[in-house]
């Protein structure tokens, strides 16, 4: 059988070296640009790529009315990493997040800062902690929409959900992007306008967590791949939302997913530590000027067989809009639009998870024609054309192919980082909240450790951290966490609030000093240290505890509540008012130090500020806040 795709290729070198010129390029024509990307998405629950459950009607409408690439890859299986690859065109090597919490380099050219530099009004709405500000995304961005609510406990949330980032998405075009955001209408409401016409050109990106881990909601025992497509339908009613606020007429539009997601394929659950193509196979579409539509729905959809990467998403967007990208890895992408064929190359991915998060060794693939090369201790080398689920290592049959792959894969990144500052350690906990970085950072040397021969261990770090276990089996699978890693902190710290919520603070008290010992870098320890020693009565080893809270994290203001609490409980009430404000002054949405400090002029017998600060507290609290009886009472004793 005759390979027409491969006989297009062979024509355009010839035409090239005859001196013909290659098959057009689509002319620019898009004015603006919406970037949506849709985290942990798995092509394989799209419609648009065959599946047929797809709740994710957002992105079958843009492949629909534009084209989508069947086999898109990520350059990494991780959030930021990820995201940086597809805002600057470059692998990871060199963009510099090499995993989440390692900053984008400061003097790569993105998307945003290249386009602000050409005019353009640039804003951004993000729902994870993954890719806030302080990692480097924010630059060339006029706004940058990352403040995350705090949770019922105090502590700032890691995610938010997609109504709150489309929200402020229309808020922002709905005010010409002239500043901040102002609230848009509730997604209850009619549709909004798309905004007046307005000689500035925008670029807009908007990030949604949905359907990453946690899955809805876990306890109601349906099965895992339900909730998760449920997930998608949640992000996708938001995005059809936002694509009715959009003037789509001169807007390019382009989604894809930042990664895809693991549930017990190659023993994986989740994401972030192999390489294996189901969690770097990602959808990708586009539609808008420059990108061919179909001249009627009884045409089949424009679908691209070719091989690309994430990386090839800022320099095919630039050309679109009529720039060029610099230093770019990726190529463009538009030849392909209009049924040219894409040069011969090789992709590139890598995890460096693995030695990050647990000291094993990266993890760096190579793909290339039909091979896929994964360099590791124990290297893999697979057919994909043949074997698309990677599931015949075929590294032994052909050793020349390996052999040169694996120096192809040292060329992009040796198996070790260059020596660089990561985040600080309130941020590596809130990471190993949403299941990355789960252990220390290790030296900087790899292991000689093979990520498969720990994929057990990855595994059930991976289901506690996504929230699917709970009660018995969650505290059953820390313990054979620390059964084998004993020196995780951070499991040592989980199954302490584990153990403090089903009332058993002795035990709860051994696994806080463990955490605390084992070098866990937070207050959060303490913190749960601290509650049990007050259960006890035990205050004045509670407060010393708290004061080495304070010296881990200066400006928490969690620590400075409850160092207020205690300080109340003690009856040092002037010092206790004195507490409580400095913890609001640092957070006013704190509403157990707020509730406290309102008992804490109560008991000074200063009954006109309790009262004040008790209906201050009530005007905070949701409407169905289950907290507002407790308030309403307060307010009544003081009045």
């Amino acid at each position: 059988m005759i390979n027409f795709r491969r006989l297009l290729w062979c024509l355009v070198l010839l035409a090239s070296a005859c001196g013909k010129a290659p098959a057009p390029s689509p002319a620019p024509g898009a004015r603006n640009l919406l970037l949506v990307t849709i985290d942990t998405l798995r092509a394989d629950h799209v419609g648009a790529y065959g599946y047929p459950r797809s709740q994710a009607s957002f992105v079958d409408e843009v492949a629909r009315s534009g084209v989508d690439f069947e086999r898109a890859y990520a350059a990494a299986p991780i959030t930021l990493p990820s995201h940086a690859t597809l805002m600057t065109g470059r692998y990871p090597p060199g963009h510099g997040s090499r995993d989440n919490g390692m900053h984008v380099s400061t003097t790569v050219p993105t998307l945003a800062t290249e386009l602000k530099a050409h005019g353009f009004r640039t804003a951004a709405f993000v729902a994870a902690f993954p890719l806030d500000h302080q990692f480097g995304l924010d630059r060339g961005f006029d706004v940058y929409g990352d403040r995350l609510p705090r949770g019922p406990d105090g502590k700032p949330s890691n995610e938010r959900p997609a109504s709150q980032v489309v929200d402020e998405a229309i808020g922002w075009l709905r005010t010409g992007g002239t500043g901040g955001t102002v609230p848009a209408p509730p997604a209850s409401s009619a549709s909004p306008q798309p905004p007046a016409p307005s000689p500035d050109r925008f670029f807009l990106w908007v990030h949604v967590f949905e359907p990453h881990a946690p899955y809805g909601d876990a306890s109601d025992r349906r099965p895992v791949l339900d909730r998760y497509d449920q997930e998608i339908g949640v992000a996708n009613r938001e995005l059809m939302r936002l694509l009715g606020a959009i003037d789509t007429k001169d807007t390019l539009v382009i989604v894809a997913a930042d990664h895809g997601e693991a549930f017990g394929e190659h023993g994986e659950f989740s994401h972030s530590i192999f390489v294996y193509d189901t969690t770097l196979r990602v959808p990708l579409a586009m539609r808008g000027p420059g990108v061919p539509t179909r001249p009627d729905d009884n045409q089949p959809r424009a679908a691209i067989a070719d091989q690309v990467t994430l990386a090839d998403v800022a320099p095919t967007v630039m050309r679109l809009l009529g720039f060029t990208m610099p230093d770019a890895d990726g190529i463009d992408l538009s030849p392909a639009l209009v049924g040219a064929a894409l040069p011969r190359r090789e992709l590139y991915a890598e995890s460096f998870a693995p030695l990050m998060e647990f000291g094993w060794a990266p993890l760096r693939a190579i793909r290339s024609g039909p091979w896929k090369f994964i360099a590791a201790p124990k290297p893999e080398l697979f057919d994909v054309e043949k074997d698309a689920s990677e599931q015949t290592d075929v590294v032994g049959s052909q050793p020349t192919v390996a052999r040169d792959l694996d120096g192809r894969a040292n060329r992009y990144s040796p198996p070790r980082l260059p020596a660089t500052s990561v985040i600080d350690a309130s941020g590596r906990e809130r990471l190993r909240a949403l299941g990355y970085a789960a252990g220390s950072r290790p030296d900087n040397e790899p292991g000689g450790v093979d990520p498969k021969d720990r994929r057990d261990v990855a595994a059930r770090i991976a289901q506690v951290t996504s929230g699917e276990l709970s009660g018995p089996a969650l505290r059953t699978a820390l313990e054979e966490i620390l059964a084998v890693d004993g020196a995780n902190g951070q499991a040592h710290l989980r199954l302490g609030y584990v153990l403090l919520q089903s009332g058993d603070c002795p035990r709860a008290e051994h696994e806080f000093t463990a955490a605390i010992n084992g070098g866990l870098p937070t207050a959060d320890a303490h913190l749960g240290l601290a509650t049990c020693l007050g259960r006890r009565n035990d205050l004045a080893g509670a407060e010393r505890t708290l004061n080495e809270a304070r010296k881990r994290e200066p400006d928490n203001p969690v620590v400075t509540a409850n160092l207020g609490i205690l300080q109340a409980a003690r009856g040092s009430l002037p010092d206790a008012i004195k507490t409580l404000q400095a913890a609001l002054d640092a957070d006013p949405d704190l509403h157990e130090a707020r509730f406290n400090l309102a008992l804490a002029y109560g008991k000074a017998g200063r009954r006109a500020e309790a009262a004040s600060t008790a209906r201050d507290l009530l005007a905070r609290l949701p409407p169905a806040a289950p907290q507002r009886a407790e308030v309403e009472r307060l307010i009544k004793a003081v009045q």
